[in-house]
């Protein structure tokens, strides 16, 4: 636990090609776990499959009471788009209720606004040792729905970049989904879809989890895809639930394998929490995202920027004095092979600690200082480390 906590300050760099005394135009590109960033009002999922035949389960999150105000039945079937469409449903979330002002944490307002300034400080300064601004783009975990998106860009340090939102509802049990925000000017969006992840409980039952949020564009005027995920948790033990990580890496690595052959010139970002290591068979057999540049070929064309750092002892996250680099960030060959100067290729990339998101004391000392302690608010943050990756070519 010592090495962990020493190696928390530990600003260690995956890689650097800069020239000495030229300027380089760069961007950051990062994400953040916000830990259940939910709004004080109890929700429920409405899927109407009838609104929209190019998008038969029309899904968002609604407040409870308007329940009464829908023709909509409590659907007890299974959920998916396909079995869905055609029907009007609603679904309740098993968290929405946690996070109102007459739970057992009391998440009023206050409390709210709080968390939303906290997160929203983090996210303002996700590279900006490097780029001196905000990121271009950030992955979002653990959010409720496209309200507290909304609130989130409006806090005051967000508010001036301008920042835009992607975000679907997906069918995890809890309600809590992945997003994406970007800078308008920086990064413009050619396509956004979600991808399902089906995955099952050792009996063969179906569990809710989250979406893979597949989104395409121009960062910079240069062709990019970002893949958003939070993969299924080692919920029942690790190895118990590793099937469903593997699953989910296998779409992911669809997802990534397709628009890598549809124009093998764009470039990938896989990033979130993949609740395994850098070294777990999920990331290295099932996604082949190798950990050293040396690996990389037409075989195994993804690199993950965080295999450097996992082996040098930095963690994202502690469990009972153990550390984990469960958040991490891997990207298509062509960011670090073959590099035009002219076109944006990786710097460095970096789990991000900075004093304010370390506890300072207690039995949780040298852990990310989380927003909560069972059902009291701590004033916190997260319960993961953030991480982002800088890009860099010549102006």
């Amino acid at each position: 636990m010592k090495k962990f906590l020493s190696l928390l300050a530990i600003v260690f760099s995956v890689m650097a090609f800069a020239q000495q005394g030229k300027l380089k135009k760069v961007a950051a590109v990062g994400f953040l776990n916000v830990e259940n960033l939910w709004d004080t009002i109890r929700s429920v999922d409405y899927i109407d499959g009838t609104k929209d035949k190019t998008n038969p389960a029309f899904h968002r999150s609604i407040p409870f009471d308007s329940i009464k105000l829908l023709e909509a039945e409590k659907y007890e079937g299974q959920w998916s788009d396909n079995l869905l469409a055609g029907k009007k449903a609603i679904r309740y979330q098993s968290g929405s209720e946690e996070f109102t002002p007459s739970s057992a944490k009391n998440y009023n307002t206050k409390v709210y606004k709080a968390k939303l300034a906290n997160e929203a400080k983090v996210i303002s300064e996700l590279g900006a040792q490097y780029t001196k601004t905000a990121p271009a783009v950030v992955g979002l975990i653990e959010v409720e729905n496209r309200q507290v998106i909304q609130d989130l860009i409006k806090q005051p340090v967000l508010a001036k970049y301008d920042y835009g939102i992607i975000h679907y509802n997906s069918y995890d049990y809890r309600g809590i989904d992945v997003a994406l925000i970007y800078q308008k000017r920086r990064f413009t969006v050619t396509n956004s879809l979600k991808k399902e992840l089906k995955v099952f409980d050792e009996n063969g039952k179906r569990e809710y989890t989250r979406d893979i949020l597949v989104v395409t564009g121009f960062l910079d005027n240069e062709k990019v895809a970002f893949f958003m995920n939070h993969w299924p948790s080692r919920r029942g033990g690790e190895a118990v639930s590793l099937p469903k990580r593997n699953a989910a890496a296998a779409l992911l690595k669809q997802q990534m394998d397709s628009i890598r052959t549809a124009d093998p010139s764009t470039k990938l970002f896989a990033m979130g929490d993949f609740n395994d290591d850098p070294v777990s068979a999920s990331l290295k057999t099932h996604l082949k995202a190798a950990g050293n540049i040396k690996d990389l070929n037409e075989e195994t064309p993804y690199l993950n920027l965080m295999y450097p750092l996992y082996k040098n002892g930095i963690a994202s996250l502690a469990y009972q004095d153990s550390g984990n680099l469960f958040d991490q960030i891997i990207v298509s060959k062509n960011l670090v092979l073959d590099k035009n100067p002219k076109e944006y290729s990786v710097f460095k990339a970096e789990v991000f600690a900075p004093a304010y998101l370390v506890n300072k004391e207690g039995n949780y000392k040298g852990y990310p200082f989380r927003s909560w302690n069972g059902d009291q608010f701590t004033g916190g943050y997260s319960d993961h480390f953030p991480a982002f990756v800088i890009l860099q070519k010549e102006p």
